[in-house]
């Protein structure tokens, strides 16, 4: 898929709707991400709230999940923020499927929605007759980065599993594209894949159970760096410096991990940036501008020790 751009007119058809602020009012934004035990998202957090007081023109009302499973919250966010008449909303969705009903609810309450770093399901968009922009990575694409240094260190035949986020999530099943394309065209042999659902503890339950059942595991690509980090403590519970680990956030967390050769990669996406910059957009449409187009894409980074 291409980069598209915001359209310089408002384009037919589409279902992004500005909200109505009063006019001696700032406009009211609601922030809803997902788990805010994710250092990823505890950054991402923190960078919206900067933007909101550097630019000091909207007020910010943000929300997160408890765990990553917790779609429940996001759904009931969506309603509180619809209840309160909020100008905006900016969603990373949990679900890719689930969210795309309140959603379309909050559309057609006249509020502007501008889905961010995990796409929604296409599939469930058409059914609901749903016609809404993506900011985000590439989320492929950067798996594939990271999947791609792993395959270039261990060379064919290289043993690996997988360790994927939430089933039901878009970007989940993106990563997980790219590691498989790694896969095979570094030809590497993919004994395991299964999901740790985003979460730390899980993924260092899952990844001790595939390293009893494939002990002569070479490799491990993480759909996230806590699922990494994760791995890289059943690793050092198992007493093991032989297993090449790469994972995605660039989380502060995993740099140490990097530097002293625990990891070997990950791919920034930026993430502090990310909402501060679909905040921007999401205030332009409710301003009056052009409504968002398309996939509007964000930037991806390997980030190695080299």
């Amino acid at each position: 898929m291409k980069l598209l751009k915001i359209a310089a007119a408002a384009a037919t058809g589409l279902a992004l709707l500005a909200g109505t602020a009063q006019a001696d009012d700032k406009p009211v934004v609601g922030l809803i991400m997902k788990s805010l035990a994710n250092e990823f998202f505890q950054n991402m957090m923190a960078g919206a709230q900067a933007h909101e007081e550097k630019r000091g023109d909207y007020k910010l009302l943000a929300v997160g999940m408890q765990n990553e499973t917790d779609f429940e919250s996001q759904i009931n966010a969506v309603e509180n923020f619809i209840t309160q008449g909020v100008d905006a909303i900016v969603v990373a969705p949990a679900d890719s499927r689930a969210m795309v009903r309140p959603l379309k609810k909050a559309m057609e309450a006249g509020i502007v929605v501008v889905n961010f770093d995990v796409a929604l399901d296409t599939e469930a968009k058409k059914q609901q007759n749903v016609e809404l922009a993506f900011v985000g990575p590439d989320n492929r694409g950067g798996a594939k980065l990271a999947g791609d240094a792993l395959g270039k260190k261990l060379g064919a035949g290289g043993k690996v599993v997988i360790i994927e986020g939430n089933p039901g999530a878009d970007n989940a099943n993106e990563r997980r594209l790219g590691f498989e394309a790694s896969v095979a065209e570094f030809e590497l042999d993919l004994l395991d894949s299964r999901t740790a659902h985003w979460e730390t503890e899980e993924a260092n339950s899952v990844f001790s159970n595939m390293l009893t059942a494939h002990p002569d595991i070479q490799g491990v690509m993480a759909a996230n760096d806590s699922m990494a980090i994760g791995v890289v403590k059943a690793l050092e519970s198992a007493g093991r410096d032989d297993i090449v680990v790469v994972g995605f956030d660039n989380i502060p967390a995993v740099g140490p991990m990097i530097s002293d050769g625990r990891m070997l990669a990950t791919v920034d996406q930026f993430g502090t940036d990310m909402a501060a910059n679909s905040i921007d957009l999401a205030l332009e449409v409710v301003k009056g501008g052009p409504q968002l187009e398309g996939w509007v894409k964000t930037p991806i980074e390997l980030v190695t020790a080299n």
